[in-house]
């Protein structure tokens, strides 16, 4: 892991920031950056009489229930998989099980 440190520049909503970054988290600062700066000017474009401040906010909840709902639906896949996992051992056992009395 680097020690070393860069300064990147992005663009949020007009205003530019200097943040300080590793070289290897620069790309998937800018992506972030990006993807913030979309989700705020479409909050703004929906109520451009909004403060910066609140225009932040909303976007940062939206983009939190979006993080959210993702998650439960990763939660939910992987609770569905490990369902498919034990029934597929189950009839894996089964299987075994009626292997062994046959050759018995």
């Amino acid at each position: 892991m680097s020690t070393e440190v860069d300064t990147v520049n992005i663009t949020i909503l007009g205003r530019d920031y200097q943040i300080a970054c590793p070289p290897e988290d620069e790309e998937g600062l800018r992506k972030s950056a990006k993807y913030l700066d979309t989700q705020m000017d479409l909050v703004k474009s929906r109520g451009s009489t909004l403060a910066f401040e609140k225009v932040a906010v909303m976007a940062a909840l939206n983009i939190c229930h979006e993080l959210l709902q993702k998650s439960q639906h990763a939660s939910d896949s992987e609770h569905n998989s490990l369902d498919q996992i034990k029934t597929l051992q189950d009839k894996i056992e089964a299987a075994l099980q009626a292997s062994r009395q046959i050759e018995i």
